[in-house]
């Protein structure tokens, strides 16, 4: 693609950005979390939710044999949780989860406190996608807070990713 239409695909996209999502795992006794920019609903009935994770991420590495992920759509109220999720990384040291508050599932999924509306999905599928994998999830729970609004992408601030695309 040259360089002038790849500028118009990436308007395309932008205009039509969504909310920002944080998938969180557990694996091995420890916890992972990423920001995903790439999430959709994909079927009505039954309900399908898709999250796009970067193959060079680290929490994709705890992804891959995970049968369940948690998605946190990011209030629009906090930004610096798409930045603890989107600029830093394990692969450095880093444990986001001592950065922010969060509760364990009874299977020790950490669910972020503060991002009130989220799902916790069963992993029925996945796809490979260029540099991303599609993880296609069953809801297996929902938790909505209607009075939170989300973190649009094209609201966020800038965030320099922990790794390269």
């Amino acid at each position: 693609m040259d360089e002038a239409a790849r500028e118009r695909f990436d308007r395309f996209v932008d205009a039509g950005a969504g909310p920002l999502y944080i998938v969180t795992v557990a694996d091995g006794g420890q916890r992972y979390g990423c920001l995903v920019g790439f999430a959709s609903q994909t079927s009505i009935e039954p309900p399908r939710f898709m999250v796009c994770i970067s193959v060079a991420n680290a929490t994709y590495r705890h992804v891959q044999e995970a049968r369940r992920l948690a998605v946190h759509q990011v209030p629009a109220d906090r930004p610096d949780l798409a930045e603890l999720f989107g600029g830093t990384t394990a692969d450095e040291g880093v444990d986001k989860f001592e950065r922010c508050r969060w509760t364990a599932a009874r299977d020790g999924l950490p669910l972020l406190d503060d991002c009130p509306t989220r799902m916790i999905g069963a992993v029925v599928d996945r796809h490979q996608l260029g540099d991303h994998e599609g993880f296609l999830l069953r809801p297996v729970r929902v938790d909505a807070d209607p009075a939170r609004a989300p973190l649009r992408a094209a609201d966020a601030p800038p965030i320099r990713p922990g790794h390269p695309a």
